[in-house]
This record gives structure tokens, sequence and C-alpha cells, in this order.
């Protein structure tokens, strides 16, 4: 390896983008090293239209000093649209040693102006609804000529509703459900197809599939349409000849359209394909559509349009079923041996009008048989009706199912060995992290919460993706969004999802209870609606994303101001209507509201999303904003013990959850938050050494306790087997995170029909508590995005060996541990980026005890500052490969806050 490399280029968080929107787009890279301590002195970035970059340059920055490879804006000339740019780069390190230029790679453009879409309107082709309401699925086409040799071709395509693109008979790619989920009202997303290689000279044709997705889909559990009554499509193909000249072809009223095979598409409900309706050819150059009819012109704002700011939707992954077998009842079912979101994709042969019909569901009941009670109104069916044409394949093309288990109506089961593949769905997020330990069933739970985050990242972050309620729930996102950033790079999924908020949010600041906003579903929980707030700093912190949190300030005001509005007193919210502790296990018989009064949680989290907002206007240099946001952060937590807190500074409520967000948001004195953490530790312990907390108070119980030193009392809660636990659905089973701790009963019997999801990822924010404590990786606020990591490791518990990766943006970070078979020692293993440094501390350790690689600790190349401490040893390292041996094991005790 050469001494020092650039790789891992990356343009506003993603790799090779086509077709975005952003005339000053943001640069990052990633640097490896063979020595430590390794930091970038300076840097060059050049932009080229061409990738030999000698004749085409567009921008070259020149040697520009500082140690700056995250999120580097574009400095150049003005871009263009439509266009694609080569970068590359090339560093200089601390000893003034220079790369080598980076491997080039690129970004491009797609419209910068309204102006742009001339030569296409926005069509529509309605077909007779069958008597269920259901409208098939429309396809369009249109015949084209392309004249000369061709030097490059795009589309560029959106819809109001849910489109598939195809090119002489071909897909135009390999990406799903466009054109996504947005706020539809204010912004419809359109993506960018380079398409070169599917045009030839002669004759050519374009084609889209239309059909409900979202947008005319019936959603929520009211199953009605929530943003439009009519599909239409937008379509634009720019041809580049050879020779320099254009061609345009558009969606007009020259494009045909005819319904077809697909019958019926819901997202909840499924889809009904019937092939013998099949216009075989439809999108290829050859077909007769002669007795097709014309397209209508529809009148909608191209105004809304937005480039793709997310990575796409795609198929990720194969499972080939494990099993096929008869239940109790005689259903022949699959089992994928994996709850998953997506489809399943087949092939039957039967004679004409066989009828082969699949349901999806992610349990079986007590007794074996299949079990759908928990979807409520949704059908998760897909039927299919065979040609009689040979062997006939298929997969939905805008509908998708939550499942394990497919049950199979139609074919006798001789023939489904073989030929059922399940298709994992999802948005195609750069994967991130993984944390593996020494029990496999805490090793299933990391994996569990990797799952849930899969199935629930579909365009949009979905409390659960089977029932008839796949929104994107505010408070979940919230007490996700940092374990998620452990598993993918989800920093232009939630900046999307951010700008939707925005978009969503009422002019006095309330949010939607989830965005986008399907208004049946109300707004303004506290928790919640904090997500304005919470969710941007998270991905700061992680990201080192300030454009986004500048972005984002506004919203972020708006939501702190609206609460301040509500009620007679300022610093409290103890007005309207709250979730609460949802779903907390000290809630009433026949209550979904845990035990914590609500305007005791609703006051905590004004406090924290307004100290938030300070922290904020602080780093965006709103020094007035940021001081009285602090000052009003103050007044809130004051009148919080003032409301909550007795004299002798207990809480007015004795529950878990109380005790967590008080401590976490640093809401009580500070001479009584060890006597605070000492009371949280004690309602554990006189609860069975069980947690009672839903999901307001879960993401927070395992750090507050490590936090105050009672870090073996979370191993214990982690460790636990029992109902209420993270491993209890483990042991039973589960391979994705339940909405309910007792989803499944001892007894078989289930929780309830009414709100009963598999696959529900609010308890899987512990993974934050994995990465972040057990092996110890976390970020620093104060040098954000990983450029100054803390790591903490906590060894405890039974565990005798942990250890988490992440790929931060600053490259891949590790830590493990290891403890010795007689517990007497442990070793560290640690791995810090070039161009990061890490702020390490063991606990317990003493300074005489560790060594690294053999060397005293003083001693050793790349590790500075060190410190012995009463809660043990503090230590910064600059990049590199370490190994720490700590000769005397500290229990996860050690290390508590004063």
């Amino acid at each position: 390896m050469a001494h020092l490399e650039v790789y891992g280029l990356a343009c506003n968080h993603r790799t090779n983008p086509v077709g975005i929107a952003d005339k000053q787009p943001r640069l990052s890279w990633k640097l490896r090293s063979d020595r430590r301590g390794e930091t970038q002195s300076a840097y060059r970035i050049q932009v080229s239209e061409g990738e030999a970059f000698e004749g085409s340059l567009v921008w070259d920055s020149g040697r520009e000093e500082g140690g700056r490879s995250v999120l580097v804006p574009y400095g150049g000339p003005a871009l263009q649209s439509r266009t694609r740019y080569c970068y590359r780069v090339k560093v200089w390190g601390a000893g003034g040693e220079e790369s080598e230029w980076s491997r080039p790679a690129f970004f491009e453009t797609a419209f910068f102006s309204e102006s742009e879409w001339s030569g296409a309107d926005w069509i529509s082709f309605p077909l007779p609804e069958d008597e269920q309401g259901d409208e098939p699925v429309a396809y369009l086409r249109k015949s084209f000529s392309v004249a000369k040799p061709v030097a490059s071709a795009r589309v560029y395509a959106s819809a109001l509703g849910a489109y598939k693109l195809f090119v002489n008979g071909l897909p135009a790619d390999d990406t799903q459900l466009n054109p996504g989920w947005t706020s539809y009202a204010k912004r419809v997303q359109y993506q960018t197809y380079d398409v070169t290689g599917l045009l030839s000279e002669g004759g050519n044709a374009i084609g889209v599939m239309l059909g409900n997705g979202w947008y005319r889909g019936k959603l929520s559990w009211e199953n009605k349409r929530v943003y439009g009554d009519a599909r239409a499509a937008l379509v634009l193909l720019r041809v580049r000849y050879a020779d320099g000249s254009e061609e345009i072809v558009g969606t007009d009223g020259t494009w045909k359209g005819s319904d077809g095979a697909l019958r019926m598409s819901e997202l909840y409900q499924g889809e009904t394909y019937d092939a013998r309706l099949e216009k075989k050819g439809w999108s290829r150059r050859e077909f007769d559509d002669s007795d097709w009819a014309s397209a209508v012109p529809y009148s909608h704002p191209k105004s809304t349009l937005v480039a793709q700011e997310s990575e796409p939707v795609r198929v990720v992954d194969e499972l080939v079923p494990v099993s096929v077998w008869t239940t109790p009842r005689g259903e022949t079912l699959l089992d994928m041996g994996q709850n998953m979101v997506g489809w399943v994709r087949f092939t039957v042969r039967a004679k004409a009008g066989t009828v082969v019909t699949l349901r999806h569901a992610e349990v079986l009941d007590k007794d074996g048989n299949f079990y759908v009670g928990n979807l409520r109104s949704a059908k998760q069916t897909v039927t299919y009706v065979c040609s009689g044409e040979g062997p006939e394949t298929f997969e939905p093309v805008f509908s998708f199912q939550g499942f394990r288990y497919v049950k199979i109506e139609g074919i006798p089961a001789e023939q489904i060995p073989g030929r059922f593949v399940g298709r994992v769905l999802t948005s195609d997020l750069r994967p991130a992290g993984r944390f593996r330990c020494s029990d496999p069933l805490i090793n299933k739970l990391a994996d569990n919460i990797v799952w849930g985050q899969i199935g629930n990242f579909v365009d949009v972050p979905t409390d659960c993706p089977q029932r008839d309620e796949r929104l994107g729930w505010t408070g979940d996102a919230q007490a996700f969004a940092r374990a998620a950033t452990y598993n993918r790079n989800v920093a232009p999924f939630f900046a999307k999802w951010l700008r939707d908020l925005a978009a969503d949010q009422q002019p006095d600041g309330g949010v939607p209870h989830v965005v986008p906003d399907v208004p049946a579903a109300g707004y303004n929980s506290a928790a919640w609606g904090d997500a304005a707030v919470i969710v941007p700093w998270i991905i700061y912190e992680r990201y080192g994303d300030e454009a986004l949190l500048r972005e984002q300030y506004p919203s972020m005001k708006k939501w702190v101001e609206y609460i301040r509005a509500q009620g007679d007193d300022e610093r409290l919210w103890n007005t309207g209507f709250h979730f609460g502790d949802w779903l907390g296990l000290d809630a009433k018989e026949n209550s979904y509201v845990g035990a914590t009064p609500r305007d005791l949680i609703a006051t905590a989290f004004y406090a924290h999303s307004t100290g938030l907002l300070a922290k904020a206007a602080g780093v965006l240099g709103y020094a007035e904003e940021a001081a009285a946001y602090g000052e009003l952060r103050e007044r809130i937590a004051k009148a919080f013990r003032d409301e909550f807190v007795t004299p002798s500074g207990r809480l007015a409520s004795p529950t878990q959850t109380a005790y967590a967000v008080a401590l976490m948001f640093d809401l009580l004195e500070e001479e009584n938050r060890r006597a605070a953490a000492d009371r949280l530790a004690k309602l554990v312990e006189e609860s069975g050494t069980q947690l009672t907390t839903g999901f307001v108070g879960t993401p927070y119980l395992c750090r507050v306790l490590t936090r105050f030193g009672y870090g073996e009392l979370a191993y214990k809660l982690l460790e636990r087997r029992e109902y209420p636990s993270w491993l209890y659905p483990v042991i039973r089973g589960a391979t994705t995170i339940w909405e309910h701790w007792d989803g499944i009963k001892p007894d078989g019997s289930f929780w309830s029909d009414d709100m009963n999801s598999y696959n529900h990822y609010a308890y899987g924010a512990v993974g934050d508590w994995l990465f972040g404590s057990v092996s110890g990786i976390d970020a620093d606020e104060a040098e954000p995005g990983y450029r100054r990591i803390r790591l903490r490791p906590l060894p405890g518990g039974s565990l005798t060996f942990a250890e988490a990766t992440l790929d931060s943006p600053y490259g891949e970070i590790r830590s493990a541990w290891t403890r010795s078979e007689d517990g007497r020692s442990i070793v560290y293993e640690v791995t810090v980026p070039a161009n990061a440094s890490a702020d390490v501390r063991l606990a317990g350790a003493k300074l005489a005890d560790v060594t690294e690689s053999g060397q005293r600790l003083e001693d050793a190349e790349g590790v500075s500052d060190v410190e012995e401490t009463a809660e043990g040893l503090a230590f910064r390292l600059g990049s590199g490969v370490y190994r720490f041996e700590a000769s005397t094991a500290a229990p996860a005790n050690a290390g508590a806050e004063a």
C-alpha cells in the first residue's frame, strides 16, 4: 500500500450520484496511511468534464491548506445542468508527503430550472375502476426514431403515483417504487436514467407502467386515498448525438396508453396479475399500438419537482426459502427463514386460467398455522392468473409485503421447491457498521436490529412494513436514529425525510405525527414532533453535515416556538395530546400509555429540543439565538424541577422512564443526579431486574445506567432472557424487532391482533448502546463526523469478547476487547482512521497495568495526553492500529460520572 492513499470519494454523502440538482455539491474523501498519527495538512481537488482531466478541467482548487476532507463545497465556476463531472483528489500528509491522485469519481447534474422540462408535459390515462374501486395499472408508450450515432441519452421522469420506466423492452435501471414518497403538495421527486446503451439507430420505444404507489394509494388504517385521485406521468428523453446535436422526446398527447395484465396494485393489499391479458412486447419498438388510445393532458405544476435526494429503493438481496411444509390446517407454506420486506418472485407452469395465490404473514399461531390477524385490513396478497404458455415468472411491481411465511394456493406442492425466491427491498444505503460479541443471542439481536432497519427504511422511516399503517412515525424515527447511523449511511435518507418534515410542518410550527403527513394521524406530540430537532442534530453529530443543520434550523426553531406558545407558562408543556411513554410496561390495564406523566415527558423533551436548538445556533454562528435559547433551556429545566422534583431531589413520578429522561437530558441539579441514578437503579432492581420502559424511556435506559456507573446493571438488562427483555423475542424465534416486548407470549398466544407488529425498530434503539458503550464507539459533537472519536469500551456482563466496526466519514473505526480466560486481563484493539483522532478511556484501568503492543503507554507511538483519573485511564490516539493490554479487568461499573 502506498504510504498515503486517497479513497472513498463521495458527493453529498453518495457514491457517483446521477441526477443531482445541487449547484454547489459537497465532496468528501478518505485517507489510508501505514503510519500512525497521519493527518492531512493540505488537499487539492480537480473537477473535469472528462476522465482525462487534461484539457477539460472545470475547476482546480489548487493546494488548500488544512485537514478538511468531509463535505468540502465545490468552489469553481457555475456548474451546468445535465452534465457529468468527474473529480479527483490528492492530499499532503502531516510531514509534507504528497499522495497520488485518487481514482476519479463523478457526479451528474440534473435540471437547475423548471424551464428545462420544456418539451414534456404531465399526461394521464384514466381507466375504469372495478367493483372494489381498484383501477388497473396503466401502460403508456411512445415510438420514436434515432437517426444518428448516439453520444449519450438521459431520461428525466416522475409520476403522480408510482412508475417503472422501460426502453426498448428493458427496464431503464434496477430502481423500484419511483418517484418515492414525499410531501407531494410541495415536493415530487424525479429520477435521472442513463439509457445510452438501450438505444439503437432506427426505431425505438419508451414505455411507462403507471400505478398508484403512495400518491394515489389507499393509506393509513382508514384505507383512504390521501394525496390525489388521478395518476399522471412526466417523462423527458434527451438524446445527444455524436455530432453534437440534440433531440427531445417528451410526454404529450402523442403518447398512447392501455390497460394490461396488472389489474390491481396497492401497497397494502398486494397485486393481481392476469397473464392472459399480457400485451407482449408493449414497450418494444416493434409493438403494434394502433388500437391503443391517446393519453390525455394533466394539469399539475412542475415547480414542485425536485431531483432524487436519497439513495433509491432497490432489491438488495435474495432469500431462498428454508422449508416448504403443510400446516395442521392443511395449508402449504414457505418459510423464508427471515422476517423480510419485499416480495416473492416465482415461476409456475399451469394451464390457462389457473389462479395462483400468495398470502404473506410474519408469524404462525401457537398451533403452527398461518396467521394474519395482526395485518388488520392489509391483505398482502399476490394473485397470478396463468396464461398457460409454458413456464411463467412473476414478481410484484408496485407493492411490497412484510413477511416470513408465504401461503401458496393454486399449484401442487411439488412445483414449489426451487421456483420461489424472496426479494429483499430497501433504500439502497451503504452498509456502515457491524457488531459482534461472544453471546450468539446478542449477535442475533444485533442482526435483528439491522433487518428491522432494512425493512422499515423503504424510502421513508416507517414504523412497520406489514399492516395497514406503514407510515413515517416521527417518534419511532427519532428514537432509533442514533442506532440507525451505526448500521447504514443514513445521511441522505434522513436529509430527504427532514425536508418533507419541514414541508409538512404547520404554519404555527406544529409537526405531524407521521412524515410525509397523513392528516388522519394527527399532530404535535412530545417526543414525536421533537424529531424536527433531534434528528438534524444527530445527522450533524454523526456526519458533520453543517449544511443540513443550517437548512433545517428554521424548522427546528419553529417547533420549539410552537411548544413555547402552548399553555399559560412558556416554561412548561402541560397541554395538548401526547402519546406519552408509548407501550410502557407500567401502563394501566388496557392502556397503551406508560405510567410516566405525559406533561413530565413533554416538558423534558421541550428542554432537550431547546438545548439542541441552542447548540445548533452556536454551530451556525447565530450567537444571540444560541444565548437566548440556552437561557430558555435553563428556565425550562428549573420549571421541570419545580413541577416534577421534590425538594429532596426525588422525581414525583417514580418510574424508570421519568428518571431516564431527567438524567439523560440533565434536568436535575448536579448535586442530585447521583442519588437520582441510584434510585433509577433501585427501580430496575426492584422490578426484578427488568425494564418497564416504552418507546420514550427505552432508548435512554442503558445509556443512563452506564453513564452513572451502573454498567453491570445495564448488562443484566441486555442479557436477560425472560420476558420482558431484548432477548426474549430472540429466544422466541424473532428475526426482527417486535413492537411489543411480549408480541408472542410464553404460551404461544399473541399480545393482541389490534397492534402487534413483528418488525418495528423502535426498541432496536439498544443498538446505539451496543456500539456506543459495549464496544465504545461514539462521535464527539465538538469535532463531528468522527473527526474526533470517543472510545469508551465497556467490558461487562458475561461477555468475553465484543467488537464493532464502523465505516465513518473518515474511514473504518474498530473497537474490540477480549477478556482472558482467568478474567484478570483484557486486550483492547483499536483502529483509528487517518486524518482522525480518538479520545480513549479505559474504565478502572491504571497506567502501570496498561501496555501498547508490549510498550509502556507513555512511550507508544501515536499515544499522547495520558492521564490517570479516578474513573480510569484517559489518553489521546492518532490514527493507526493499536493493541492495549490491561492486566486487571475493570468491572462495567467503573468510570461513573460524579
